[in-house]
């Protein structure tokens, strides 16, 4: 399946770094809202919240406060379907979650906050009460021309009927704000061509309304509209919202990019090109985010294209990146057979970067990716080791699965879960910084394009592993399946929607999503619609 979408980078933009504040700020600051409301958002906000994909900016897939789902409940007689959001587009962005939020005129609740590709924002209720959207904002206007991408123009059935928010947004706590990047067609006319643009925009998560002056046209010298394809999550890290971009289909010509925009201001500070003097090595990672570590290096895996850093150029095809808060490379892995993975459309950046906490033993600082020739790198995020031409000896460990990653791993409790197209789910123990063999299996053997999981526990106790099924990239028509698996014994399913589907059936299934657990409720990405699991009412 095509889907690309000496250390040298392009830096094309001039980094610009804006004073930062020296006293904080109340979380949600509103001057709407009164200080005793802001003293309490503090309070409560150390319960559950999902802000960024994956939980976290390390990408761990892990939220540790999930106190109402364990492997004793969640079962066909106690958990189920409980209704579904009905949205006007599909739903790609996984869904985020704030809690005890102070809406004007409206109250407090906890909120979902959804994206579609029809280009619109949603805020709901997180328990549905009510139903109908807190706030809903559409980027669409067509009184002006302004419509969603429709996939005839890419090239590219991927995402299809259009394109419009395809990677998940990233939400600012400090400031009560969701950073969300659009996509749009602007017509200028009969007689004129289109405009492609894309935006980045800052909302207020209590209203929905446009923040610090935005939106802001995406803009770099080379940078297309049409065909840099944004798939990964938003990254806010270093007081910056990071994005990146690959390409439709491998439709070009195309480039990979990662832009850095301040969180306040919505100005550029810095862009790199991954290829500028090739093409191609598009970030994507199957919509999973960059990656972050505690001191603010970032890490993003490119797909294919030619990788000439080795010999003192500046293109990094089949490449996983540490790049510093000014987006220069710091250091580089690139597999020893990069040539072949290139050749053969095997990208190492089909799945997504996890930086693993600090591990006992020689490498203490580690970072893990997998790619679609079906080999999972550990890396030393300190000495990455660029570029071997003999064999990947510069890996902590390499480790071969039955399929490759459209995926990323997911780290819970000194245990890494993985799933590859093909494949089990598989369940490595972390020993002294190396990933244990033989690893545990599940028992169910899962298709194309396998999953990336998600884990909810309470702490280290009552880990489940939940993961939603999908379908070939060509594949018919079906419904999305939700799995859950006990973390402490993956061969023991504890659900799945198909096995009350007369009660539990998801809507329609798109690839590469990500189960939300938040506050005793999962959250189901669908075509037009997002579906709601969790306890079933007494009856």
């Amino acid at each position: 399946m095509k889907n690309r979408e000496s250390v040298t980078p392009a830096i094309l933009s001039p980094v610009r770094r804006s004073c930062r504040r020296t006293q904080p700020r109340p979380l949600f600051f509103d001057p709407v809202f009164s200080g005793a409301v802001n003293a309490l958002l503090f309070a409560t906000l150390a319960s559950a919240q999902v802000l960024t994909s994956q939980y976290n900016n390390a990408r761990t897939g892990a939220t540790l406060t999930e106190t109402r789902l364990t492997p004793a409940n969640v079962n066909p007689q106690q958990f189920g379907k409980l209704f579904s959001f009905a949205v006007d587009g599909d739903v790609y962005a996984q869904p985020l979650f704030v809690p005890q939020v102070p809406l004007p005129g409206k109250g407090t609740h906890d909120v979902i906050f959804i994206a579609t590709e029809h280009n619109s924002v949603y805020a709901f209720d997180a328990a549905g009460q009510p139903m109908t959207p807190l706030w809903h904002v559409s980027f669409l206007n067509a009184d002006k021309g302004v419509t969603t991408v429709p996939a005839t123009y890419q090239g590219c059935r991927f995402i299809a009927p259009e394109v419009g928010i395809t990677p998940t947004p990233a939400i600012d706590l400090a400031t009560g704000t969701i950073y969300v990047l659009a996509r749009t067609r602007e017509s200028q006319g009969l007689m004129a061509s289109n405009r492609w643009v894309q935006k980045l925009h800052a909302l207020a998560i209590t209203t929905g309304a446009e923040k610090f002056g935005g939106p802001v046209e995406i803009k770099a010298p080379g940078f297309d509209g049409l065909r840099e394809l944004p798939r990964a999550a938003l990254l806010l890290v270093n007081g910056s919202v990071v994005m990146t971009w690959g390409s439709a289909c491998d439709a070009g010509p195309y480039h990979g990019w990662v832009m850095s925009y301040d969180a306040q201001t919505l100005a550029q500070q810095a862009v790199l090109n991954t290829s500028p003097d090739a093409g191609e090595s598009g970030i994507w990672q199957s919509d999973m985010g960059p990656a972050a570590d505690d001191e603010g290096n970032i890490y993003v895996a490119t797909g294919n294209g030619r990788f000439t850093a080795a010999k003192n150029g500046r293109d990094y095809g089949d490449s996983l990146l540490k790049l510093d808060a000014a987006l220069h490379v710091r250091d580089y892995f690139t597999p020893f057979n990069e040539h072949e993975l290139n050749a053969d459309d095997a990208d190492l950046g089909s799945g997504g970067p996890l930086v693993l906490p600090k591990q006992p033993g020689a490498h203490p600082h580690l970072v893990l990716i997998a790619g679609k020739d079906g080999a999972l790198y550990s890396i030393d995020r300190d000495h990455m080791g660029k570029f071997q031409p003999q064999d990947d000896s510069h890996a902590v460990q390499r480790i071969r699965f039955r399929g490759g990653a459209y995926s990323a791993p997911a780290f819970w409790n000194g245990h890494l879960f993985f799933l590859a197209t093909g494949d089990y789910l598989t369940d490595f123990a972390l020993q002294g910084g190396q990933l244990a063999k033989p690893a545990k299996l599940g028992a169910r053997r899962f298709g194309n394009p396998g999953a990336t999981p998600a884990i909810s526990s309470n702490g280290t106790r009552n880990g489940i592993v939940w993961l939603i099924e999908t379908k070939t990239w060509n594949g018919a028509d079906r419904p999305a399946v939700l799995h859950a698996y006990d973390a402490a014994d993956v061969a023991r399913e504890l659900y799945d929607s198909e096995s009350n589907s007369a009660r539990d059936r998801a809507g329609k299934t798109l690839r590469f999503t990500i189960p939300t657990v938040a506050a005793g409720r999962v959250y189901v990405d669908a075509k037009g619609e997002v579906c709601v699991y969790g306890l079933l009412p007494d009856r």
